[in-house]
């Protein structure tokens, strides 16, 4: 079981490609992402993003990558300073650079953007552990890494309109979120207890496989320490020190995580939904799920019928996980 590919999916994330190539000047570009996070990969010379949070901007050189977590709204300029400037507003729609023809920007300041949309809050810890910005700097990376590797290769595609290109750019980009979210991961597991952690302890990871795998399977702690080659006190005890969770409570969080996709992806009656995330029956699966979410499963799902239409929301074709 890949278990990142596995959270992904049940967050239901989906990508877009911003391809901006070159980044205009006295122009400030605004990237609203109340439900997106996403990268920006400096592939020549010099971009400053601007934060509410941080009165002095990030400066980005050739070869950064700039990773934003949801809520991170930012301006993108090449100036040092974005009092004044236009602002242009990219959307899920208007993901192209600015301008009607011939080149908007300063010639050597390119860049590559990927948002990766997360619709609903996403429930699983996990994600709770992303940092508002991540940055890996290129000068502290060596050549021949992946992600410095995709960097050069984005470069190179980005320079014509190469048979398969846009297929080629999207892969590359799917790579280097994952690259991306590993760095993250092993930066908050150097912290201590998290998810990120936990997974580091192969017995724990395990536990965390099976349940992803059969999330509707009756679990209990005895059968579940069983399958891992554990006594239930040391699943527990480990469980605990790595994650500052218990495996059943985790479990709680995998089968509402999976049913908040399948109430936006299915027409299935709840009893059905509740059955196939480990539920007995309809009235307990709607508790859970109300006290997890703040919402009934039939509000969210109302929900989620609604904001399909909204002009932030990428299409489904982008999604990715699978």
């Amino acid at each position: 079981m890949d278990i990142l590919s596995n959270l992904l999916r049940e967050a239901g994330l989906r990508r877009r490609l911003l391809d901006l190539r070159e980044v205009p000047e006295h122009t400030a570009l605004r990237f609203p992402c109340e439900r997106s996070v996403g990268f920006h990969v400096v592939l020549e010379g010099t971009l400053y993003v601007h934060t509410d949070s941080d009165p002095h901007p990030l400066r980005l050189e050739a070869g950064d990558v700039a990773v934003m977590a949801r809520g991170c709204t930012h301006l993108l300029t090449t100036s040092e300073h974005a009092v004044g400037l236009p602002v242009y507003t990219l959307t899920a729609h208007a993901a192209k650079r600015p301008g009607t023809g011939g080149t908007t920007g300063t010639a050597g300041t390119r860049v590559v953007s990927g948002a990766y949309q997360l619709w609903n809050a996403p429930l699983h810890p996990f994600f709770a552990e992303w940092p508002a910005w991540h940055l890996v700097r290129a000068s502290r990376t060596a050549t021949l890494e992946p992600l410095q590797l995709c960097v050069a290769m984005l470069a190179a595609e980005m320079h014509g309109e190469q048979l398969g290109r846009d297929t080629v750019v999207y892969s590359l980009l799917d790579v280097m979120f994952t690259h991306l979210l590993r760095d993250i991961a092993a930066a908050r597991a150097a912290q201590g207890a998290s998810f990120s952690l936990a997974v580091r302890d192969p017995l724990v990871r395990r536990a965390v496989a099976l349940m992803h795998e059969d999330c509707a399977h009756d679990w209990t702690l005895d059968t579940l320490a069983r399958a891992v080659g554990m006594s239930r006190s040391v699943l527990a005890e480990r469980f605990r020190d790595a994650m500052n969770d218990t495996p059943l409570s985790y479990l709680r969080t995998v089968r509402l995580q999976r049913a908040m996709r399948l109430l936006a992806e299915s027409d299935d009656t709840l009893e059905r939904i509740a059955m196939q995330v480990g539920y007995t029956d309809a009235f307990s699966f709607s508790k859970a799920f109300k006290r997890a979410v703040g919402r009934s499963p039939g509000e969210y799902r109302r929900e989620r019928a609604e904001d399909q239409w909204a002009s932030m929301r990428f299409p489904p074709a982008a999604a990715i996980g699978g």
